[in-house]
């Protein structure tokens, strides 16, 4: 099986995008994220994978708790900004509308769909990316929407090439 025969299956699923949050030492990172999904039922948990390029994954080994922001098909200017900037290079927070969680989570006032999740385990199995499983501890969500999806982005640059690992296998 080739790598270019999973892109392809994969862009065809088009799988919805969220903006995960965080903060740790008073530092807030974000990020867009295309991986992630509902892992349990009884308890309710969630995982989403970061990638090791980018500023979120940094602050995530020191974070605990996590927003999950829901992009609806009207958020394309809030996954550009997320998904093509470096939080390395500038404050993604400058600007934007947002509230911070007793915890220090920033919560994208833009992004009213989304989940408080409380990180359980961080698996990293030498990939460009490391899974986050988390426990959901609120969730927050107005009306039914309709998922931005990657193939709604088509020409976004990423803020880092996955080849930017923070820490190499």
């Amino acid at each position: 099986m080739s790598t270019s025969g999973l892109d392809d299956l994969m862009g065809s699923v088009d799988s919805p995008l969220i903006v995960v949050t965080t903060s740790a030492e008073g530092e807030r990172a974000g990020c867009l994220v295309g991986f992630h999904s509902q892992a349990s039922i009884d308890p309710e948990h969630y995982c989403f994978w970061l990638s090791k390029a980018n500023h979120t994954y940094r602050v995530a080994l020191r974070s605990e708790r996590f927003a999950v922001h829901f992009l609806t098909d009207v958020d394309r200017e809030s996954a550009r900004h997320f998904g093509s900037l470096s939080g390395m290079e500038t404050d993604k927070f400058a600007g934007l509308d947002f509230t911070d969680t007793e915890d220090g989570v920033p919560l994208l006032a833009d992004l009213p769909n989304r989940l408080i999740v409380e990180r359980i385990a961080m698996l990293d199995d030498g990939s460009d990316h490391v899974c986050l499983t988390s426990r959901v501890i609120a969730t927050e969500f107005g009306q039914s929407f309709t998922p931005l999806r990657p193939s709604q982005l088509g020409d976004l640059k990423p803020g880092h090439g996955s080849d930017e690992r923070a820490i190499r296998p």
